[in-house]
């Protein structure tokens, strides 16, 4: 998720961990009898995770497996990912034909349109579709069809260092663009090589960073179903940010060149009096007990506007193969039970993505903050198959335009034409 990456959570290797091994490799066993949509039944499919943490998820996935054999007979053959080569692994494993039996990616739609992948209507229960948040549910659909369902789910907020506020005098966090800048300056300003906000624009999430400050100037990325990547509102927001990083000068040095997990470590480290962040974050800087932290709704351009949310989602997706259906039923049913979904979402830090989730989670009051816009929270467009490619192309090259020498209209125009093109 980084798509959460990190820390929507980059990891640290970039070697696959095989927690379960079965001999011929995902679907090859077979036995008697039908299964879905073949004559034959899988004794084993296999499942390619991200990577959010080192410490919960391999072991999730393990004991999921293990319960997952009980239950069925089937072996679950485990491969865990860090999120810096899961694109390009899973790429070259569909390329060359041979896709895992279940995909855990930021992105569906282009496989979906290959029609390479099981829609909800047949491998995921009624009961279960009718649980999911409808904002994920929209976000996995693909011409009128769910195919991308959700594991986990992010929201961000606005944190910021209650020490630094109060030595630069500021009694509460900004609600305005404008009081944003100021307090920026202030925070700059105080002795001890100070930066006002720590801005990650470099390429393993800028569109996350970037979504979030235009979402609350009225930007955003389509516009009643167009691409709307260069339009006034959205090169408005990208000069705000330059002015930030080039006039004002509150920013890191290159936030055109700063990924999400150094802008975390520069808040964690004391020295940032603000950094949009998210619930891991929050769970780290609790545990590191360094940082006197508050989290706040973002700052709108104008006053009196209604703050809003990015969110993200990242998928699990099932490739249709003979005789797999039945297994990859039977996967969803246990993913999506409280004990299993919930545990693999508090155990990395995340937000629920169920409604029955939110009511689990919602007697931690730190996660009130995300908790109650969750349900109408905003994602970027991964119902289109071209956002695939167009958020490869923002990773490249949003960073640039907040660059000295960058022109922000220039890099959203050239982002709207690879939109245009279709990637």
């Amino acid at each position: 998720m980084a798509r959460t990456r990190t820390a929507l959570i980059a990891g640290a290797g970039a070697t696959a961990l095989v927690l379960s091994a079965c001999g011929g490799g995902s679907g090859s066993g077979t036995a008697a009898g039908g299964s879905g949509n073949g004559a034959t039944k899988v004794t084993s499919i296999k499942l390619v995770a991200a990577e959010y943490s080192k410490d919960h998820t391999a072991a999730f996935w393990k004991q999921f497996a293990d319960k997952y054999k009980a239950k069925t007979g089937i072996t679950l053959d485990v491969q865990v990912v860090s999120w810096d080569s899961i694109d390009q692994q899973s790429s070259t494993m569909i390329q060359n034909n041979n896709p895992p039996d279940v995909l855990n990616l930021n992105v569906y739609a282009s496989y979906a349109k290959d029609k390479l992948l099981y829609s909800a209507d047949e491998v995921l229960s009624p009961a279960v579709k009718s649980d999911l948040l409808d904002a994920f549910v929209k976000s996995g659909t693909y011409q009128n069809k769910m195919y991308g369902m959700p594991d986990l789910s992010s929201a961000r907020a606005l944190f910021y260092n209650k020490d630094l506020f109060t030595k630069a005098g500021i009694a509460a966090p900004p609600k305005t663009w404008d009081e944003f800048e100021a307090d920026a300056k202030k925070i700059q300003a105080l002795p001890g090589g100070n930066i006002g906000y720590a801005m990650p624009l470099g390429p393993e999430e800028s569109q996350g960073e970037f979504s979030i400050w235009t979402f609350n100037n009225g930007g955003d990325w389509k516009t009643d179903g167009k691409w709307a990547i260069n339009s006034a509102k959205n090169v408005e927001t990208l000069a705000f940010m330059k002015k930030l990083a080039v006039e004002d000068k509150v920013t890191q040095n290159n936030p055109g060149k700063t990924n999400r997990a150094q802008a975390f470590d520069l808040f964690k480290s004391g020295k940032a009096g603000m950094v949009v962040g998210f619930s891991p974050l929050a769970g780290a800087l609790d545990t590191d007990k360094k940082v006197n932290y508050g989290v706040a709704p973002m700052p709108t351009k104008e006053a009196g506007g209604t703050p809003q949310t990015f969110g993200v989602t990242d998928y699990l997706m099932s490739f249709k193969k003979p005789g797999n259906q039945d297994a990859i039923k039977a996967f969803y049913d246990l993913y999506y039970q409280t004990d299993q979904v919930n545990t693999f979402i508090k155990d990395e830090g995340f937000l629920p993505v169920t409604k029955s989730g939110l009511a689990v989670f919602a007697s931690d009051p730190k996660l009130k903050v995300y908790l109650d816009t969750l349900p109408n929270v905003h994602l970027t467009p991964t119902d289109d198959p071209t956002w695939d490619k167009v958020k490869l192309a923002v990773q490249q090259n949003l960073g640039a335009g907040v660059g000295a020498n960058g022109d922000p209209k220039a890099v959203l125009d050239s982002l709207q034409k690879t939109a245009e093109s279709g990637g």
